[in-house]
């Protein structure tokens, strides 16, 4: 093959590399604009390819323009002229761009410099916090100082780039030239040996350049150092985070003597004396290091819970501001009666809403029981609570999703059975969180496919669940093929898309975009698309949200609600989170691999299952970082208020940010300094036990419907108890509320430290301890099923803590978990019953006092009537169920017949 054969066979392959590069990013860029049209947020797609470009761009060119002037003057310095070297002038532009543009685009943070200018404008209220050393607020330490940082970074490290390009174009031409003169002279030195002194550029320290280039390192040292003076409240420390006494008293001044001995040094680099330069800032910057060694070991050490008091203090209400523990907060005393009681009334709506169903076994037992199909799957159970008749009810929802890979080995072979049949889940499971049948499974009041409703104040008329949490991508609806719908008996039921989810795929045009995106050419030659055929894409919801809103963290745990109109709509909590709070412990938080200093639950985002329509509503406006994207983009937020009301009733307190804040407040809970620096009163999230493993772990917070103390009317709560640290009895809970104004509100209740109360694991010992107990269990695990024990459900009543914990019987060889015991303590009462209304009634019996029998006809009836009161008050509560349950019924009957009464006119 003759060379130019070759150079064309290269251009070829490079040119057809191109194509498909260029085709691909075109076709990625046509449906990645359609499905932000579908979302009616192009603007904001355009904006955030806006702000990501703009500053690799401008980055680039700054770079290019001091990479060339580093080149022209090693260039000079080598006494080299551009025009003697034609071809060299022509490519060495192309070579700094494209370094330039690698160096720009990798070393840029657009998000920072995004941030940075979306705060501009941004107003403190007139009480947000500040740091008590430099009286900086928090958007200063959110957004300007990682901006600085990251603008000193990018100088810093072009200056870097700036001299080796100067010496490699120096140093190269140097020995280019020395080598092409000696083979031409034809003198003794033909080759040419490189050794570690030919890397030398000699006379470079008196270029004019290298003084600019070391001016430029000296100046940016001397900001870095700068900078790290804020950074100083971010220190950590045995005890605390943020500056002590040593920084602020000592390394401090000494940092501002270092930035002025730097600055001092400039006029000796001017005059090319580089030794007294390094002397001088290497002395300063060790003295600021070694001296605060000296003066903690000396003076703080010996006295330091004194001295640091101050300190301590700011770590601590730092702390509380950045994780909202001061936020919508109240600490109230808990003192529990003498002798723990229930009170069958005030507790009526508690003890209706108890959850005997643990998550994972009610999970187990509906996906025996409702699946319908292989492929069906419920991948979640979520807690919520609705209003029917009026009345609050915590129910357990699930979706029921489809699953492709469960699909047989036949039908997953076909292409089109995922992309075009089976797209989409349908219906969900719900049941009362107390109610079983005879056999142990839950009562449910949605049921089956299609949904079969068992209760009023309930609908489903779009059960389908195109956008869920067990979705594919990508699927095709409204096509020339049904869609399979729902099983019914031997046969399948379909139906075709009637929504306005995902976007118009019916154009040559799209289809050949939506091929080579996908990277399948099935897409362009199938018939089955059609002109009104639409493609949906990005359908799990959490995918959705992050493709959406990158920049917040999303909780791993979207809920599901059915609203008023009978439509399936996802609710997902959103969070901002930083690092960067002055003085604020750095605490896990689920999700984040670094954990967060600082967390607000500033979104709350709705995605509806059927169309896809992603909603993200402003639940904390006064967060500096929501508002700094609400600047950014305007169109993508909505205010707290534009929520629907039906879906603004299923609001609730997220787990993930409850966790956080439980982990904050079981240390900080501790105001004073001394205490809090000899962690005397630390607290643990209580434990229990993980199901059969028995090991111990702590307890999840649980979602429950209660009356305060102090209320009057029962609400959606999430609740968490503590116990002091290596002990097991309670010591304190905290509540967050979830229904109406009192949305995001913390209440913390202490108990008396004198009082004994029993915690969850000195429960789950008297279980174990129990011989009846123990022997049912050790039964029932030698009989081909084995144990589960459900997590234990701590509740506060009237009169102190309940405690709740269900046991399930599961046969070796199906996970259908049959709810068989249920077990009830409160204080020093363990009641072992088949129901939980037989253990209520035995505790709530138990609890009145029987007064001792005396000799005579007088005494023993005196004695009688205290026993009558312990029998009366489990009778009336049984009344008060049986009461419920028929106001229930007939408000049934009278939906029955008015239904009936409107179609006979």
């Amino acid at each position: 093959m003759r060379p130019s054969q070759i150079r064309n066979l290269i251009v070829f392959a490079v040119l057809f590399v191109l194509a498909l590069w260029a085709s691909s990013t075109a076709a990625d860029f046509v449906i990645e604009y359609n499905w932000w049209k579908e979302l009616g947020q192009v603007n904001t797609w355009v904006g955030m390819l806006w702000y990501s470009i703009a500053p690799a761009a401008v980055g680039s060119l700054i770079a290019f323009v001091a990479l060339w002037i580093a080149h022209a003057r090693g260039l000079h310095f080598a006494g080299i002229l551009k025009r003697d070297h034609q071809i060299y002038s022509r490519l060495t532009p192309v070579g700094l761009a494209i370094v330039a543009i690698f160096f720009a685009s990798s070393s840029i943070d657009y998000w920072t410099v995004m941030r940075y200018f979306g705060s501009r404008g941004l107003v403190a209220a007139a009480d947000a916090w500040k740091d008590q050393v430099f009286s900086r607020g928090l958007p200063f330490y959110l957004f300007d100082l990682p901006f600085y940082a990251e603008v000193l970074g990018f100088v810093f490290v072009l200056a870097i780039l700036c001299a080796l390009v100067f010496w490699a174009t120096a140093r190269g031409w140097q020995l280019a030239d020395k080598f092409r003169y000696g083979m031409l002279d034809g003198g003794p030195h033909k080759t040419l040996t490189l050794e570690p002194g030919s890397l030398l550029l000699p006379g470079a320290s008196r270029a004019g350049f290298v003084r600019v280039i070391t001016v430029i390192f000296l100046l940016g040292f001397a900001v870095w150092v700068y900078l790290g003076n804020y950074e100083l409240l971010l220190n950590s420390h045995a005890f605390m985070t943020g500056a002590d006494f040593v920084d602020e008293k000592v390394t401090l001044p000494l940092r501002w003597l270092l930035i002025a001995a730097t600055l001092g040094t400039l006029p000796l680099v001017w005059m090319r004396k580089y030794k007294q330069t390094v002397i001088i800032v290497a002395g300063f910057f060790v003295l600021q290091i070694v001296a605060p060694l000296a003066v903690h070991a000396v003076y703080v050490r010996p006295n330091e819970i004194s001295i640091e008091r101050p300190y301590i203090e700011r770590h601590i209400a730092a702390t509380s501001v950045a994780f909202g523990l001061n936020r919508n907060s109240q600490e109230l005393p808990f003192v529990p009666a003498a002798q723990a009681t229930v009170d069958p009334v005030q507790d009526a709506t508690l003890l209706d809403n108890v959850r005997l169903w643990d998550l994972r076994a009610y999970n187990a037992t509906i996906t025996q029981i409702q699946a319908l199909r292989p492929y069906y799957t419920f991948p979640d159970t979520d807690v919520d609570r609705y209003f029917p008749n009026g009345r609050i009810k915590q129910v357990l929802l699930s979706p029921r999703e489809i699953d492709v890979t469960q699909l047989s080995a036949e039908a997953s072979q076909s292409w089109v059975n995922p992309h075009f049949i089976y797209t989409h889940g349908f219906g969900a499971v719900m049941s009362e969180v107390n109610k079983i049948t005879p056999d142990g499974l839950p009562v449910l009041l949605i049921e089956n496919a299609p949904p079969e409703i068992k209760t009023p104040g309930f609908q489903l008329t779009r059960p389908e669940i195109y956008y869920g949490e067990k979705t594919q991508d990508p699927v095709f609806v409204h096509t020339a093929r049904e869609e399979f719908d729902y099983p019914s008996g031997d046969q399948n039921k379909y139906s075709t898309y009637q929504g306005s989810g995902g976007f118009p795929v019916g154009s040559i045009f799209l289809k050949t975009a939506a091929a080579i995106s996908q990277g399948e050419p099935n897409i362009i030659f199938t018939s089955y698309l059609t002109g009104e055929s639409r493609m949906m894409i990005h359908r799990n919801v959490m995918d959705r949200l992050h493709y959406l809103a990158s920049f917040l963290d999303w909780d791993q745990d979207p809920y599901l609600v059915i609203t008023e109109d009978g439509r399936l709509v996802w609710m997902v909590d959103g969070y901002t989170t930083s690092l960067s709070h002055p003085y604020s412990a750095t605490l896990p938080v689920a999700g984040l691999p670094d954990g967060a200093n600082y967390i607000r639950n500033a979104v709350k985002a709705t995605v509806d299952a059927y169309n896809g329509k992603v909603s993200l509503y402003v639940f904390d406006p006064s967060d500096p970082i929501i508002q700094a994207y609400q600047h950014l983009f305007p169109k993508l937020f909505l205010p707290a208020s534009d929520m629907p009301a039906d879906l603004r009733r299923h609001a609730r307190y997220p787990e993930a940010m409850f966790q956080a804040q439980a982990e904050a407040y079981r240390t900080f809970h501790m105001r004073d300094p001394q205490v809090f620096y000899n962690k005397e009163d630390i607290w643990d999230v209580a434990h229990n036990l993980l199901g059969q493993s028995g090991q111990p772990e702590n307890v999840q917070p649980t979602y429950v419907v209660a009356t305060l103390p102090g209320e009057k009317s029962p609400e959606f709560l999430l609740i968490l108890p503590f116990t002091p640290r290596g002990k097991d009895n309670l010591i304190g809970w905290m509540a967050a509320r979830s229904d109406g104004d009192h949305l995001g509100n913390l209440i913390f209740y202490q108990l008396p430290k004198q009082q004994l109360m029993y915690g969850p694991m000195q429960i789950e010992s008297r279980i174990d301890q129990d011989q009846n107990i123990s022997k049912d269990l050790t039964l029932w695990n030698q009989q081909g099923s084995h144990v589960l024990r459900g997590n234990i459900i701590s509740l506060p009543v009237t009169g102190g803590f309940i405690y709740v914990e269900s046991i399930y019987i599961q046969a070796t060889e199906a996970r259908m978990p049959q709810l068989k015991k249920v077990v009830l303590a409160m204080g020093d009462r363990l009641i072992y019953r088949d129901t939980f209304d037989q253990a209520l009634a035995d505790l709530v019996g138990g609890a009145m006092p029987v007064a001792k029998p005396v000799a005579g006809t007088a005494a023993s009836a005196q004695s009688a009537a205290p026993a009558a009161s312990g029998n009366d008050a489990a009778a009336l509560a049984q009344r008060v169920r049986q009461i419920r349950d028929q106001a229930e019924q007939l408000v049934q009957e009278l939906e029955k017949l008015e239904k009936d009464a409107g179609k006979q006119k």
